[in-house]
This record gives structure tokens, sequence and C-alpha cells, in this order.
């Protein structure tokens, strides 16, 4: 039987949190900056090889912490030069990452959920249901393997809270884990180089906004009128598309930056010439990009993806109408790791699970 390690996890700790506990067991705080740059700048999670800590603490590091790291189970590898990890936790439950090389940097795209309560209806996440959230160690732990594994740990890169799961359904862990990839002692991962996509939780919202760590803010939008949007994300009847609006108004912004609207464009849904020029009225006014992303089909998904002419028209329309306009290049497709497509065989929720968050928008 497998007994639950007890002991507090280094990797789930934010500088300040390991601060304390070392100072808590008459340690002093500074080896925290020390413990932060062998474990997320040099990618060294055994205690015994960090040398310039004294034996003393290394050994009370081995015995009153444990260090927790996802295990890469397969890796699998797109023509397109893309990358899908399947990682294991330490309770046994698997997620996804990709990396996205030459976007034009480097791009982590990492999992804050197993599964996912939004049950937006053309991802496959969404019919796994929520399975549970993931701890910040979880989250991060992410990235130190893709790092690890790609021999990144050097070399710039960017991540998007763009895999299973909504981040902002798991807000505090979520923001404890942003704040440990940013501290300088270790990733320094600056925030203009992390995107949050979320489908607009408005209470999380708004406590971002207030946040003193900020990254770029992606909307999961997909239609332009509540009725399409609500047939297409459940959670629209709750935060419909006026209150998003109006809070993504209000969402503080730095000088050049702006909010990143994804729409995932359907065949026959939403990809009409009206739905280009009523998304292009319903986000005028505000510091936007659109990105649209043409639907990346898999079995399970009741929806086509749209003609490139189609698609060539909705873009060019909300171009013609002032808009800042993307039309996302699929990649990772041929092993079912694009926008969309991650969802793990066998580990749908249980009924328990689902009554459990059946209230998840609260």
């Amino acid at each position: 039987m497998n007994v639950k390690d007890a002991r507090p996890d280094l990797a789930a700790l934010d500088r300040t949190a390991l601060e304390a506990a070392l100072v808590a067991r008459g340690l002093e705080r500074f080896r925290a900056r020390q413990i932060f740059a062998w474990v997320y700048r040099h990618g060294i999670v055994d205690p015994a090889a960090m040398s310039d800590l004294p034996a003393t603490l290394r050994t009370t590091l081995s015995t009153e912490f444990r260090l927790s790291t996802p295990t890469v189970s397969s890796r699998e590898r797109s023509a397109d030069g893309t990358e899908k990890f399947l990682l294991t936790l330490a309770d046994g439950r698997s997620i996804e990452s990709v990396f996205i090389p030459d976007t034009p940097a480097m791009t982590f795209c990492v999992s804050t959920q197993v599964g996912c309560a939004m049950a937006c209806a053309f991802c496959l996440t969404g019919k796994m249901g929520l399975v549970r959230n993931l701890t910040a160690a979880e989250i991060v732990g992410q990235v130190r393997v893709l790092a690890r594994e790609l021999r990144l740990q050097s070399s710039p890169f960017n991540v998007v809270l763009m895999g299973m799961g909504e981040p902002l359904h798991n807000y505090d862990e979520t923001m404890t884990a942003l704040r440990i990839m940013a501290d300088e002692h270790g990733m320094a991962l600056p925030m203009r180089r992390v995107t949050l996509s979320t489908v607009g939780l408005l209470p999380a919202l708004e406590k971002l906004a207030r946040e003193p760590l900020m990254p770029n803010l992606a909307i999961s939008l997909h239609a332009p009128t509540d009725g399409q949007r609500g047939r297409l994300v459940p959670i629209n009847s709750k935060y419909g598309i006026a209150d998003i609006i109006e809070m993504c108004k209000r969402f503080p912004l730095k000088r050049r930056a702006r909010i990143t609207f994804e729409y995932v464009l359907l065949a026959g849904v939403n990809d009409a010439a009206e739905d280009a020029r009523k998304l292009a009225r319903l986000l005028s006014g505000l510091k936007a990009k659109i990105n649209v992303i043409p639907l990346n089909a898999a079995a399970g998904i009741p929806f086509e993806r749209p003609s490139d002419e189609a698609i060539d028209r909705f873009a060019r329309i909300l171009s013609e109408r002032g808009a800042l306009v993307s039309v996302r290049k699929s990649r990772g497709r041929d092993i079912r790791a694009a926008c969309g497509q991650l969802i793990v065989e066998g580990q749908r929720q249980s009924p328990a699970q689902r009554l459990a968050v059946a209230a998840f928008g609260q």
C-alpha cells in the first residue's frame, strides 16, 4: 500500500514560503535563494548535489522535505517538430504537456488540472471532466521537466497555460506556480513570456487584475453572441459575453500590451461573414488581438474544420474592420498535441467527482 509522504514539498513552495520553512527550523533565510538556484536554474533535485550548501542543511533537506518531479512516461514527436509529453504524477495520475518549437521562440504548453470542468464542446480535455487540480509543484514541474528533457535550461522560452484545465479554476496553485517561475533567483521567467488562457471566470479575473504579478491574458471567446457561445462554452450561462468584455475594459494592461481573444473556428457554426463582423464590433475600442484558431478536428469532437477559403475570409473581414488578427498555424495535429486535443484516456472523473465539481464556478 502506498503511504503518502507528508513532508513539505520543496517544489510547491515559493521563495517566501521556503524562507519561512527554513527559519522555522532555525536555518538561515538566504539559503532559500541558493536552493531556488539549484532547483530552477540548474535542474538539480538531489540535495546532496547542492554543493554550496552546508552538509547539515543538505541532510535536513533530504530528511525533512521532499522534492516532487513529474515522470516522463512517453514522448511523441510530430512531423512539424512539436513534441508531446505524457507525464505521470506522484499519485499515478497523468497529464500532457507540449513543446512547440520556433513560434518564433520555444514555447512550453503546460496543464493546470487533470481534465477540465469547463466542458467546452470542441475540446477533448473537457470530455474528461475535472479529475483534480494540479499543485503548484506539478505545474512548475512540467516546465522543469521540459526544460531538462529539451536541454533548454539556459535558453529563453515562453510558457502558455493552455494545456489541460482552466487555470483560473485552480487559482491559488496557478498563481503560486507563476511566482515560482518568475523568481529572480530561479528561472527568472519574465511575465511577458507567460500567457494565461481562460474562458472568463469573472471572480477570478477580478482577483487576477489586482495581482502584482501579471501574465499576458488570453480570453477563450469563440463566438460573438451569447446564444452561440452558450452552446459551445457552458460557463457562458453564468458569465456572459457582455460581462467579460466589461471586465476586459477594466483590466490593467501595460502600455504596449493587448488582451488576446481566442476564437476556435468551427465550420457552419461560428465562421460566417456576419460572425466576423459581429466579432469586430464587439471588440472595437479594446486593446485586443484576435487569434483565429481553425478547429483541430479529432474523433469525439462533433465539429469540422472550416475550409481554407472560409478561414481566410473570416480573418480578412476582421482585418478590414481594423482588428489586429492572426490565424494560428496548427502544430502537432498528427500526434494529437494541437489546441483542444489533449486527453488522457482512462482518467475521466467518477460520479463522485462530478458531484464535487458541480458548483465549479463558485
